[in-house]
């Protein structure tokens, strides 16, 4: 297909734009790259994959978040990611990352792109450009995943959930003044920060009466971000 083409078809070249590892790619290149990349749509709290569904398949996150988590044996989650629009995730033993004991979750209703073990060889692996990217991404995911490790042993529920929040709420429009929103349970909310959902409650309960967050049903509005870092800490 000729680049003219997929100009005048922008629809086709949706699932490559805006995304991180393909900035500076051509017309051409993102319309077959877009040929090899079809959408799907997951609804919140679905399982976009688990370790019971092992498939090699990168996904490109468009639309809404998606957690990555692993289960113990004691049935305890931690949470290994926040994918945000824009970026990857996947079972990707192809580009150097093994992710079959993970679960991907949809933090809300998402929309991704897929491909297939083999369009990602040919098509970004044998890019530089790309493949260079899909390492970076994937060593900002592994230092992310430290830092949590790290938190979870060391940071107390509050700061926890005072990271947790300011995480998800950053960039999010705070209509009519009411603070930056976060569209999640207290269970949901709970899983992110490492504790349980009555202890969530509680700390948020505490944080509302301190006036830095509001509380809705499935909603969270961050009101003071500047007294919420401080109760987050280094």
């Amino acid at each position: 297909m000729d680049i003219q083409h997929a100009v005048d078809n922008p629809n086709r070249l949706w699932c490559m734009t805006e995304v991180d590892i393909f900035r500076d790619i051509d017309a051409a290149e993102m319309d077959a790259m877009a040929q090899a990349a079809p959408r799907k749509e997951f609804k919140r709290g679905s399982l976009v994959y688990s370790p019971h569904q092992r498939v090699e398949t990168l996904f490109i996150l468009k639309q809404g978040r998606i957690r990555i988590f692993r289960v113990s044996p004691d049935g305890r989650t931690l949470t290994t990611a926040i994918v945000e629009p824009g970026t990857i995730f996947g079972e990707m033993v192809i580009v150097g990352q093994q992710m079959h004991d993970s679960f991907a979750e949809a933090m809300e209703d998402v929309v991704v792109c897929v491909m297939t073990k083999a369009d990602v060889q040919t098509l970004l692996l044998g890019d530089q450009r790309i493949a260079a990217r899909i390492s970076e991404t994937l060593g900002r995911r592994l230092g992310a995943l430290e830092q949590r490790l790290s938190d979870a042993v060391f940071k107390s529920v509050p700061q926890r959930l005072a990271t947790t929040l300011l995480t998800l709420s950053e960039g999010q429009p705070a209509p009519l003044g009411r603070g930056q929103h976060v569209n999640l349970t207290h269970e949901q909310l709970a899983a992110l920060a490492a504790t349980s959902r009555e202890t969530t409650t509680k700390v948020l309960g505490e944080f509302a009466d301190l006036g830095v967050i509001s509380l809705g049903r499935g909603r969270i509005a961050v009101i003071d971000r500047q007294r919420l870092e401080a109760i987050r800490g280094d």
